[in-house]
């Protein structure tokens, strides 16, 4: 699914963890190659078409099973990685005490619990004022019946933004790639990428 300690105005689903496979980093990105990379926990495997860059401090707040890409920069363009989440976990750090929450993933939630998971993660830690469902179906992914999940947001900082969430719950576990971007130029810039990584994507055994 951008830094919430960037901005509070944050909206990117993204993540934190070490890439198998090499690279360099500076100022809080790594490079990551267009070659196979591990990503996450580790658990799956894409093959971006060309190079990209890791945040490594993210909204995801050092989750083992999330990562985040960028290309242009988080505010406008973020490609996210959910590695085998298990039931019961957030894919953001909260307190109990904190008057909104976002769900946890539960292992027998449908395509619209977990679409409304991801609108939830938007509206409470984003700062999202305006989320649009604009499809949503099924769609393989990772050898399993999964789904395709497409928005629209309008956010605090007035940019209008499109998604594409595709995922699937495989043995009780959330697997997700998710393309979030500006709506002008930078989702349909990114989309080709996007696809690529998740035709791309299989599970590490």
């Amino acid at each position: 699914m951008r830094s919430l300690i960037l901005s509070a105005a944050a909206l990117s689903l993204c993540a934190c963890s070490s890439l198998g496979g090499g690279g360099f980093g500076y100022g809080g990105y790594s490079l990551i190659r267009a070659k196979e990379m591990r990503v996450g926990n580790h658990s799956v495997a894409v093959t971006p078409p060309r190079e990209w860059n890791k945040q490594s401090t993210t909204l995801f707040d050092d989750i083992s099973t999330v990562e985040d890409w960028t290309q242009n920069g988080p505010y406008l363009d973020t490609i996210s990685f959910v590695t085998g989440m298990k039931d019961g976990k957030a894919v953001v750090r909260q307190r109990n005490r904190d008057d909104r929450q976002v769900p946890k993933f539960r292992s027998n939630m449908t395509p619209p619990e977990i679409a409304a998971m991801i609108e939830s993660l938007f509206r409470v830690r984003g700062g999202t004022v305006d989320f649009k469902t604009t499809s949503l179906a099924p769609r393989p992914f990772l050898g399993a019946s999964g789904f395709q999940l497409d928005y629209e947001h309008l956010d605090s900082d007035e940019v209008r933004r499109r998604g594409r969430a595709v995922g699937a719950v495989i043995d009780g576990r959330l697997y997700l790639i998710l393309l979030d971007a500006a709506k002008s130029h930078y989702f349909s810039a990114s989309l080709p990428d996007f696809e690529a990584l998740v035709g791309s994507a299989h599970r590490i055994r």
